[in-house]
């Protein structure tokens, strides 16, 4: 029976994605960079394997961003008062942005200026979101 991946890998590994696709970077290339083959790549950014610090640092600089990056916004590691650790947002929303779909919508709806357009664009999302049926998350 195989452990499960630790919360804070499997999130490390999610932004290393998210960044990754960001920047149009294929994992062979990445994995090229650092010395290693595609298949290792995919394992740090599911989270099955963990990446060192010293990896962490050159993953940081390949894909140019600040190590802190690799963790805003993730599970804390730190248990809270009830016995678990919390995270700044919902798994689901890292996981979505992981995706190429979340990337690709992300970066256009921030490219909308008019605020009100925006909001239409959020109530028309959330009606569609209504008719598929109760939230399963």
């Amino acid at each position: 029976m195989s452990k499960a991946p630790n919360p804070v890998d499997k999130y490390v590994g999610s932004r290393v994605r998210m960044r990754r696709i960001m920047l149009g970077m294929s994992q062979e290339k990445l994995g090229e960079a650092l010395g290693l083959t595609f298949q290792q790549i995919q394992k740090y950014e599911k989270g099955t394997n963990r990446v060192g610090a010293s990896r962490i640092q050159q993953i940081a600089e390949i894909l140019q961003v600040p190590v802190s990056f690799l963790f805003e916004g993730g599970p804390s590691g730190v248990a809270g008062p009830d016995g678990f650790a919390e995270g700044a947002s919902p798994s689901y929303v890292s996981d979505f942005l992981a995706t190429s779909e979340g990337l690709a919508l992300t970066k256009a709806f921030t490219r909308i200026t008019d605020s009100k357009l925006r909001r239409s664009i959020v109530d028309l999302v959330e009606q569609i979101a209504a008719r598929e049926g109760p939230d399963k998350r």
